[in-house]
């Protein structure tokens, strides 16, 4: 049984390349796979990846996604919404067919676009490969430090620091929803295989607690470690505070 594997690159865009490969080699492989996609300013240039991969002759057409997330309160057509964020940076440049794209509806009573985000999530099966980031307080998806590692699929408030960080995203005087309606680390971690990426200095402190600290709630990028196969992509400035334990995982 194969753990969880630190791939550490020196640039971020090579830690980009990196993990867009892992993802386009199992479309290669797998053309019917069910990809579990993430959103944020990580994920903008890896997407792009994508695309090209798309233009150079990669099919998506067979492909099912999940996505992590929605914001509470923001309907599809919302220009921060991810519906809209992955319409601009993945779906509207690539063949993934219509019907296979799945996201939560943040328009929907939250409770209820919870419960049947989770009931999809059921139907669908497995996620072949989740995408993740990591956030500058440890949270993957929207499980906030505080979040078990049996967490189901649902609604939870948002830490100061992520509407903080996520304000950027949002019009000058817009209010940043303090809820979320977020595939849970059950969901999360019952994908086949993961692959995270961390890059720049801002996630330095998040990843060495994830690889380095206790495995636990403070910080819930540490389940991956009991992942069986989950590869953790980093730029050297991302892995800048990691120690020698977490260093014996890299690869070349």
């Amino acid at each position: 049984m194969r753990m969880t594997k630190l791939v550490l690159r020196d640039s971020t865009e090579e830690a980009i390349t990196a993990a867009a490969r892992l993802i386009t080699d199992l479309v290669a492989i797998r053309p019917t796979a069910v990809l579990g996609l993430a959103t944020g300013g990580t994920m903008e240039p890896l997407y792009a990846r994508l695309v090209a991969a798309h233009r150079n002759g990669l099919s998506f057409a067979r492909v099912t996604t999940v996505n992590l997330d929605e914001y509470v309160g923001l309907a599809p057509g919302h220009p921060s919404s991810y519906h809209s964020y992955m319409a601009q940076h993945f779906f509207d440049h690539v063949d993934v067919a219509p019907g296979a794209i799945h996201i939560p509806h943040g328009d929907l009573p939250p409770d209820r676009a919870a419960a049947e985000y989770a009931a999809l999530l059921d139907r669908i099966g497995p996620v072949d490969l989740q995408l993740l980031g990591i956030g500058a307080n440890g949270h993957i998806g929207f499980n906030e430090p505080g979040t078990g590692i049996s967490a189901p699929t649902r609604v939870v408030d948002l830490q100061p620091e992520t509407i903080s960080a996520n304000a950027r995203f949002f019009a000058s005087g817009e209010t940043v929803p303090s809820q979320a309606v977020t595939m849970g680390t059950t969901a999360i971690l019952s994908a086949r295989s993961i692959v995270a990426l961390a890059t720049g200095p801002a996630k330095a402190a998040s990843l060495a607690a994830a690889l380095d600290g206790a495995i636990g709630p403070e910080c819930p990028a540490s389940y991956l470690r009991l992942h069986p196969a989950c590869t953790i992509v980093a730029d050297r400035a991302a892995g800048a505070r990691l120690g020698t334990l977490a260093r014996l995982g890299t690869a070349a």
